[in-house]
């Protein structure tokens, strides 16, 4: 999809604001607004899709420990003792 850009002023408060949750989740601002705007035209289901899939990434090495799998499918080596 083509990029335009868009210039808006917004308070220093706001400006920092948006840097700080972009910076938590771990995107750019622009990202970070671009979701905002998604979210309010209804495009909900594919912002939650997206953040879904960053979770998931995130915490592979978790899931992976916790239900015995690594990313090929294969069964993982449990340290508990557990199978």
């Amino acid at each position: 999809m083509a990029k335009t850009q868009l210039n808006v002023r917004v308070d220093e408060g706001t400006a920092r604001a948006a840097r700080e949750r972009a910076l938590a989740r771990g995107m750019s601002v622009n990202r970070y607004i671009e979701e905002l705007v998604r979210q309010d035209t209804g495009e909900v289901g594919h912002t939650f899709v997206e953040a879904a899939a960053d979770f998931m990434k995130s915490y592979e090495n978790v899931f992976a420990e916790e239900f015995g799998t690594d990313r090929e499918g294969r069964r993982a080596h449990r340290s508990e003792g557990r199978h």
